[in-house]
């Protein structure tokens, strides 16, 4: 069985990454990308469907960090007979893609075990396995092959490689595991110790770039690695997570793919790499933008691939049993053929911040943002699926409604503040109508809040960000009723929900863990209002579930005490780097990712 969600570490080269438990098993692994197919996939089933672990053979005591502000993960094993460290690290991509374990004995005589079960498909498919004339372990199924390379010897069991070895006081025992395209010649032997001590200058050198100098540098730093691990260095796409399926409800059925790209998260992300130094992955995300939307307006799409892809097609791995039981397992994301109006706001919020903070952006951007907005004016007053991409029948919703608002919005403050040709007085006089029309009709008087979409009696989490985006003032009375409605029925052990509980589903309650990013965002809401106490309340908590390594996924579950949901989530890393920026900011009297939307 797969270990708690909790209980991952997160390894990476920046254009995949894998999941290592605290047992010493690295259970999920998309080999050459992250939207590949997995050859290791126990954490959505069990080992049969591929893992590597490497353990001490009897019983351990176990403790873990990153080396430093690295991706270098260290797991130390104390057993009666002596202590291991494994150091589990994936250099930076060359020719092909490695993952490096280093068994380093640190006390007295330990008897270990190895053992590596190799499924390509998602646990489908069991490769070929031969022992080269170098004594390499070659795995080929179809496209996909890999070569372990150790000094150790190995042999087969049942389909599986296993070895048993033991590491003295001072030993250090390498093992590697590389990727590689099945037609192509082996992958070149890399020299191990040159692979840490480059892995390691790598993260180092990127954390020095750093900026930011708030409270609780430490996690922001961890969020800003975590923010890199997950870009796709060649398009500099983000993923939303390197998993899929991960439930947002332990044992239900809401399991996404969350390996592409989302829209939603677009200025969210920018803000929190421009502001903590990071401008030339800024810029990257940026282009990535610029690129997967280029084309037809009325063909943007809510997500993309990690090059851009569009075609996204779900179906479902019928043959894993889903992470502790929860099925389906879906691979790919039907949502991505949704219209979600919010889109376009989040497309043009981006545009204008990076104008403002002086990236150099394309020549051709203005024109296709117009050619956005022309799209937009005939189509905001439409139905669609919600920023939290709802299956079924379309809504009013009132964040996409507000997002609509901020595309006209922030298009008039880009033409006006550079000097764009624009018709203004169209521009001006939408942005005007959306805004009455969500105020007369996205505002519940007698709740004195807005809701979740035009005529519903309940509210959503995703209204937190009227005053972030400047829909609203946040001294607003209908802001500060919305804030008190969100606080009264959204909110679970002091976490803030997705969804209102009063919502009618199919499903028994609760629906789902609590959201963590939008437990930020009431945070960022509370910064804005003037209300540090109660944001730093919240941001603490937020931290205070977080693992030992500092990770989070999309939800917690404050019933269960567990993290739920893909894992490690972007969304909630950028969240925390900008609410962290916002209460440090607002102890300094600077602007910073909350007052930058607000008042852009």
């Amino acid at each position: 069985m797969p270990g708690k969600i909790e209980d991952y570490a997160l390894i990476g080269d920046c254009e995949t990454a894998a999941l290592v438990c605290n047992d010493g098993s690295i259970d999920w692994l998309c080999w050459p990308a992250f939207d590949s197919e997995a050859c290791f996939a126990a954490l959505l089933g069990d080992k049969s469907h591929g893992r590597w672990r490497i353990a001490p053979a009897g019983d351990s005591r176990m403790t873990r960090r990153y080396r430093g502000e690295t991706l270098i993960l260290e797991t130390c094993f104390e057993t009666a007979e002596g202590a291991v460290t494994l150091i589990d690290f994936m250099p930076p991509r060359g020719s092909a893609s490695d993952v490096v374990r280093l068994v380093r004995g640190e006390r007295g005589r330990v008897a270990m075990h190895m053992e590596l079960i190799i499924r390509f498909g998602f646990g489908a498919n069991i490769p070929w396995v031969r022992r080269t004339g170098d004594g390499e372990l070659l795995a080929i199924s179809g496209p996909d092959m890999t070569v372990l390379r150790t000094p150790v010897e190995t042999r087969g069991e049942n389909m599986t490689t296993v070895a048993e070895f033991t590491v003295d006081a001072g030993d250090t025992i390498p093992f590697v595991l590389t990727y590689g395209a099945s037609h192509r010649e082996l992958p070149a032997v890399i020299d191990v110790d040159q692979a840490l001590r480059d892995t390691e200058s790598f993260w180092t050198d990127w954390v020095d770039r750093c900026t930011y100098r708030g409270r609780r540098r430490d996690m922001v730093i961890r969020s800003l690695v975590t923010l890199k691990a997950l870009t796709y260095a060649p398009t500099g796409g983000i993923v939303a997570a390197p998993t899929t399926s991960l439930p947002e409800k332990l044992g239900g059925a809401r399991n996404w793919d969350y390996r592409f790209c989302w829209l939603r998260d677009a200025t969210f992300t920018l803000l929190a790499l421009m502001d903590s130094g990071y401008f030339d992955e800024a810029l990257s995300w940026h282009n990535w933008l610029l690129r997967a939307v280029a084309g037809s307006p009325g063909d943007m799409q809510i997500m993309y691939g990690i090059m851009g892809q569009r075609r996204l097609l779900e179906w479902e791995a019928t043959w894993l049993p889903g992470y502790e039981g929860a099925r389906p397992v879906r691979v790919g994301n039907a949502a991505h053929v949704q219209l979600q109006l919010d889109v376009f706001g989040e497309l043009l919020d981006v545009f204008h911040q990076g104008r403002l903070a002086k990236l150099k952006l394309d020549d051709g951007s203005w024109a296709m943002e117009c050619a956005f907005l022309k799209h937009l004016a005939k189509i905001w007053d439409q139905p669609d699926s919600g920023i939290w991409e709802v299956r079924g029948p379309g809504k009013h919703y009132v964040s996409s409604k507000v997002m609509s608002w901020v595309a006209f919005d922030r298009a008039i403050k880009s033409a006006e503040k550079f000097g764009f040709r624009a018709p203004l007085a169209e521009w001006r006089r939408l942005r005007e109508t959306i805004h009455r029309d969500v105020c007369d009709k996205g505002f519940d008087k007698a709740q004195n809040s807005f809701v979740e979409s035009y005529g519903a009696n309940v509210l959503d989490a995703s209204i937190l960000l009227l005053p972030s985006v400047g829909f609203l003032p946040p001294t607003d009375p209908r802001v500060i009723g919305t804030l008190a409605g969100i606080e009264k029925h959204l909110m679970r052990d002091g976490f803030v929900l997705r969804h209102d509980p009063r919502r009618v589903t199919d499903e028994q309650e609760p629906i789902e863990g609590a959201f963590l990013a939008c437990t930020l965002w009431l945070a960022d809401a509370h910064v804005l209002a003037g209300h540090l106490d109660q944001a730093e309340t919240l941001f603490e908590r937020v931290l205070g579930v977080a693992n030992d390594l500092g990770l989070l996924a999309e939800e917690y579950d404050p019933i269960a005490g567990r993290q739920t949901g893909n894992f490690p989530q972007a969304l909630t890393h950028i969240a925390l780097i900008n609410t962290a920026h916002n209460i440090s900011a607002a102890r300094t009297a600077s602007a910073k990712p909350a007052v930058q939307r607000a008042h852009s």
